[in-house]
Parts: C-alpha cells; sequence; structure tokens
C-alpha cells in the first residue's frame, strides 16, 4: 500500500475520538478500508497489508480511539446492516 493510499484512506474514513473507549476493532478497520477502495475506484490491499501500513503509523486494530467517519462509514455501516435500508 502506497503511503498516499494509506494517507487518503485515514484522511478520508478515520476520525480520531478521544472519548472513546472501545474503538474500531480489526474487523471494523478492514471493512471500512474495503468500503472506502470500492467508493474511490482504489484498489484494495490484502488485510495483512493493512494492519503493517496501521501499525507502521501508530494505529493498532482493536486498542484505539478511532471513530469511522465519511461516505465510506455511512456505506460500510448500511452494507453491513442490510436491515436499516
Amino acid at each position: 500500500m502506497s503511503a498516499t493510499h494509506f494517507d487518503d484512506f485515514i484522511r478520508d474514513a478515520i476520525n480520531s475520538d478521544p472519548g472513546s473507549d472501545k474503538g474500531l476493532s480489526s474487523e471494523e478497520l478492514f471493512g471500512l478500508y474495503t468500503s472506502w477502495c470500492l467508493l474511490t475506484e482504489c484498489p484494495s490491499e490484502s488485510a495483512d497489508s493493512l494492519w503493517r501500513a496501521l501499525i507502521g503509523r501508530g494505529i493498532i486494530p482493536g486498542k484505539n480511539a478511532l471513530a469511522m467517519t465519511g461516505p465510506a462509514a455511512a456505506d460500510y455501516i448500511l452494507s453491513s446492516a442490510p436491515g436499516l435500508v
């Protein structure tokens, strides 16, 4: 995953949520990433590549104070709970 690709994903789809005591799980981060890739028409990388990129930027899946944001968040949430539509 190129630095620009990952930085764009972080900027567009993830926000810091200092009040969060749970953060985003590995499954949520990968689902959000997949939705972001589909919406931006950017080829997705493997889960292992995503984890390496996240950890390299100090983001630990499941142990963070992050929240979803933007169109990718809406897409992920709606695709995860089709009964909401």
